[in-house]
């Protein structure tokens, strides 16, 4: 099996990259059974950093995204087992076949190029787009402040423009002759 192949069987759960126990086993030549047994033999070897069970919801989010069914692979009651990369390479030394030696070194290669391709790919595209996203932001936020800065001249221009009408209106009104008063007027006024 080639590292394109075991890359496909690799799964991110709880934030971890990992590999089932039943294709492990196959990888492994041996049955899913039989490696269970070494691991439950050997479980100090595998502390939850390297393997942990699934979750009913995990496992059903999983055979979701299986294009066959895999349950016919494990009995209906048994939760598969979640291996890390370090626990795929505890699973070769307490299986000790060749086959198994031969697999673990493709399994490794196959969990280093994912984390090289997630390394080098995934963060300069991401901070290239969180880098351009910021410099669209900063455009907009500066645009909108030289309108508000437009509007806010505008507006001052104005309100001088009514300030000084006003003033004129005042000063006229108060050089021109009394008014005559309007309304009723009685003869005595």
């Amino acid at each position: 099996m080639n590292e394109l192949a075991i890359k496909e069987k690799i799964y991110e759960i709880r934030g971890q990259r990992v590999m089932l126990d039943f294709d492990l086993a196959e990888l492994y030549q041996v049955e899913t059974r039989v490696l269970n047994q070494s691991v439950k033999r050997n479980i100090r070897r595998f502390p939850e950093d390297f393997m942990f069970q699934l979750s009913e919801v995990e496992w059903d989010t999983i055979l979701s995204q299986f294009v066959m069914t895999s349950r016919v692979k494990r009995p209906k009651s048994a939760l598969p087992l979640a291996f890390t990369e370090h626990g795929a390479l505890a699973l070769a030394g307490i299986l000790r076949s060749d086959v198994a030696i031969e697999t673990s070194i493709i399994v490794t290669r196959a969990f280093v190029a994912m984390r090289q391709a997630l390394t080098t790919l995934a963060i300069p595209v991401k901070l290239n787009e969180i880098e351009r996203s910021l410099t669209n932001l900063r455009h907009e936020v500066e645009e909108i402040l030289a309108d508000q800065n437009d509007i806010n001249e505008s507006t001052r221009s104005q309100i001088d423009a009514i300030s000084e009408a006003l003033a004129e209106l005042q000063m006229s009104h108060s050089t021109d002759k009394p008014r005559r008063r309007i309304g009723f007027i009685r003869d005595n006024e």
